[in-house]
């Protein structure tokens, strides 16, 4: 199944995707894809439903972010070895995590907000994993049954911010509008190998990133597992797993976005987003 939210910005009602391309409206059925929604048994009352029998959608209504009630956004850094060698790491030991600010997150088309200050906002796609049950002290051979499904994102990342100043990368990964997730939550059956989907994004029309989940360090059971040993991990957590090669840090000579820039991305079998770079109207 893929799941999204449809709406204005802080009004989203749940829907699907119905085998035609036809948004359908879930909120008779579901409160919100969230929470319980997001378990074993909220699922199979979604996948019992006669889609045919909800409400279209228009076409062009606004999808917001694919999950509602987050409340972790966890981000595991340098989780490809051809990325670490372009930002002149190594690959660690074990997985970097950090994470990014909930009031980050956005629509996977709305638009990358360029904060006061930016020179160096810069672009990721990543495969999110999204939680579905409670996970805690989780080994990796049970890890699977935890996840709800995947998603993609966009960790937008403000590398001065992160890197130039002093203190955690934290501050330059969570300004306003650096997390587009979705379109939509495509269900853990509906993916055969999370580690073997082709991942990309183009800026202005030129690709940048073109690379595979395949190259991944950790893999998306090794980080359930993992981050299971220090946190309890929630229904509607998001796990952002890492990026291949081709970020703007990683470019020669740099480059970073600017007002206008338009940035487009995808993950094979979990759809593409859309954004347009602008200045902070605030």
């Amino acid at each position: 199944m893929k799941l999204l939210r449809f709406g204005p910005d802080g009004a989203e009602k749940p829907g699907i995707l119905d085998g035609e391309g036809v948004i359908r409206d879930l909120s008779g059925v579901v409160h919100d894809i969230a929470g319980d929604t997001l378990s074993a048994a909220g699922l199979a009352q979604i996948a019992a439903t006669d889609l045919s029998q909800l409400p279209a959608v228009p076409a062009e209504t606004r999808l917001g972010p694919c999950v509602a009630g987050t409340g972790k956004f966890i981000c595991i850094g340098l989780n490809y070895a051809d990325h670490a060698a372009e930002s002149g790491l190594d690959v660690p030991p074990e997985p970097v995590m950090f994470m990014k600010a909930t009031s980050a997150i956005c629509g996977p088309n709305d638009p990358i907000i360029i904060p006061r200050g930016s020179e160096k906002t810069d672009w990721e796609v990543e495969l999110a994993v999204i939680i579905g049950k409670r996970a805690k002290y989780v080994s990796e051979a049970e890890a699977m049954d935890y996840v709800a499904g995947y998603a993609v994102t966009n960790d937008v990342s403000e590398r001065a911010f992160q890197i130039e100043r002093s203190g955690q990368w934290t501050k330059g990964k969570s300004c306003d509008n650096y997390g587009q997730i979705g379109p939509w939550l495509v269900t853990r059956d509906e993916v055969a190998d999370p580690q073997n989907l082709r991942m990309w994004l183009t800026v202005n029309g030129e690709t940048k990133q073109d690379g595979s989940t395949a190259t991944m360090v950790y893999g998306v059971a090794h980080l359930v597992s993992y981050l299971s040993q220090f946190m309890s991990l929630q229904p509607g957590d998001v796990i952002s797993t890492g990026t291949p090669p081709g970020v703007g840090m990683g470019q020669t000579p740099q480059q970073y976005l600017r007002p206008g820039d338009v940035v487009e991305l995808g993950i094979e079998g979990l759809g593409q987003q859309r954004q347009t770079a602008i200045a902070d109207p605030e």
